[in-house]
């Protein structure tokens, strides 16, 4: 006699669809380019490498892209946390415009970012002018780009934390103030544990766009080499001399750079957030 053993289904309907075009598409958009980045700059042999290494003009690009893009987070974080805190708790007037403006950068292309910041900072911009007159140069050098990724990266901080603002019970707060706290003790020790897994993400996020930007960046920060050229320009300079296993090679070990950061992130904010759930528990 034979017994029929039911069919397992999945819960999910269309499961098998659904897994079958998220592996498709994690595989022929991220896993298949960062495969051909990996394997290309070894096409030749070691030796294309192990020059980039050693090249000093990509050493100096590298430790502009890194440092300007840490310098733009440490702005965009306070004042990320401030939009973030005047949007959720106060909503001033005017709000919803603020609110559409702080994505601009995302809606806008970074082209036309970077000329508009070029055009406002630069020697006969309105801002420009002002600063030369005290001596600080801001367009075409380091503080320019610093400028643009201050930009670009502000949305990634401020979306990061209006979520757990919005969701953050307001109880909490009002208990410690009847208990004596002041506003400082009430941010330090209630309101920023429970945002800081939210702003190592935005910081991480804003980081990694920082490093990689090009638009915005290439107008204002005056592309000198080994003082203002950035490393994704200097890419670009490789392919234009049609040097793409040197092109490639500076491309593998920026990404191999910005990923070791994004790991340092992630397990940061994770263990930040393991803390906190600890301490609940107790």
């Amino acid at each position: 006699m034979t017994v029929l053993r039911p069919t397992r289904r999945h819960t999910l309907p269309g499961f098998s669809l659904s897994l079958g075009l998220t592996l498709l598409w994690t595989g022929l958009i991220v896993v298949l380019p960062l495969t051909a980045l990996l394997f290309r700059p070894w096409h030749n042999g070691a030796g294309t490498m192990i020059h980039a290494l050693y090249d000093a003009r990509m050493h100096a690009a590298l430790r502009v892209s890194f440092t300007c893009a840490l310098l733009a987070v440490l702005i965009d974080l306070p004042i990320g946390l401030l939009l973030a805190w005047t949007l959720v708790r106060y909503r001033p007037p005017g709000h919803r415009v603020v609110d559409a403006m702080i994505d601009l950068p995302f809606a806008i292309p970074t082209a036309v970012t970077g000329i508009a910041l070029a055009t406002l900072y630069g020697p006969n911009g309105w801002i420009g002018s002002i600063s030369s007159q005290w001596g600080l140069k801001l367009a075409f050098s380091p503080a320019g780009i610093v400028i643009a990724l201050t930009f670009i990266g502000l949305p990634f901080i401020v979306r990061s934390i209006e979520p757990v603002l919005r969701s953050f019970p307001k109880d909490v707060e009002e208990a410690a103030f009847l208990l004596g706290a002041s506003g400082w003790q009430r941010f330090r020790l209630i309101l920023l544990p429970t945002l800081a897994p939210a702003l190592l993400s935005g910081v991480g996020l804003a980081f990694a766009r920082g490093v990689g930007e090009y638009g915005s960046v290439i107008f204002i920060a005056g592309n000198q080499p080994f003082h203002s050229e950035v490393a994704p320009l200097l890419i670009v300079m490789r392919l234009q001399e049609f040097n793409y296993d040197g092109a490639t090679s500076i491309a593998l070990i920026l990404l191999v750079i910005a990923l070791l950061c994004l790991v340092a992130v992630s397990r940061l904010r994770r263990s930040v957030s393991s803390g906190l759930v600890r301490e609940d528990g107790a």
